[in-house]
């Protein structure tokens, strides 16, 4: 039996109806039939039992996916390589077949918290992508990797300067800009000022920040002054 087959064989054994009824509702453009059923700790569990395997290359190169419990194990296995280059060339080729924001949210590399400096310009690249899964994945890097001791008010530009009618796009930016409040208030704070993004965007950041526990009650009273109308 081919990793791919036996991949698929193993994720069958873990199928949850419930669980499959429950993802569906949570990833509506998925259809149901691309969804097994089978829930996050067994496909980490999987990633671990696979990641050196022998074959897995075949596995990761084998894209499309079917499943989505295969593009699961698939950014599971990828978050793990050590080595930056192999895993970003692993990552641009995979890039491109996601299609929802559970998968694309995942994708949350090791290796690059120690290769900010060298990643900078790509991600920069991937915020002017026209799929929206890729700009999505770009900005939710900026979030995690670039808002503390790497934070440059460039990006917050950067991030505040794209358009797009996707709402997963716009629903990544409002986080973004909610983390960016609680982590780098004065900075950020004039985006919202003078008025930066798109109505949509500039009232779920304030609604997201609202709901944070890391911003204080008067701050939270203070943005809400500054939503649109």
């Amino acid at each position: 039996m081919d990793i791919i087959k036996k991949i698929q064989t193993e994720l069958f054994a873990f199928k949850d109806e419930k669980y499959k009824e429950f993802n569906s509702k949570l990833i509506p453009n998925i259809f149901s039939d691309k969804i097994i059923g089978v829930r996050i700790p067994k496909i980490r569990a999987l990633a671990k039992q696979y990641k050196n395997n022998e074959q897995i290359d075949d596995f990761l190169s084998a894209l499309p996916h079917k499943f989505l419990e295969e593009n699961l194990l698939h950014v599971f296995i990828v978050n793990e390589i050590k080595d930056y280059h192999d895993c970003l060339e692993k990552i641009k080729s995979f890039l491109p077949f996601i299609d929802n924001w559970a998968v694309c949210d995942a994708l949350r590399p090791n290796c690059f918290t120690k290769n900010t400096d060298i990643l900078q310009p790509i991600i920069n690249e991937m915020l002017h992508s026209n799929h929206p899964y890729i700009i999505r994945f770009a900005i939710s890097v900026l979030m995690l990797n670039y808002l503390d001791d790497n934070f440059n008010i460039s990006q917050l530009e950067n991030v505040a300067s794209i358009r797009s009618t996707d709402y997963y796009v716009n629903m990544m930016r409002a986080w973004y800009f909610a983390t960016a409040l609680a982590k780098q208030y004065d900075s950020t704070i004039s985006i919202l000022k003078n008025k930066q993004l798109d109505k949509w965007t500039h009232n779920k950041t304030i609604q997201k920040a609202s709901e944070s526990f890391r911003i204080n009650e008067p701050t939270k009273t203070y943005l809400k002054t500054l939503r649109l109308t």
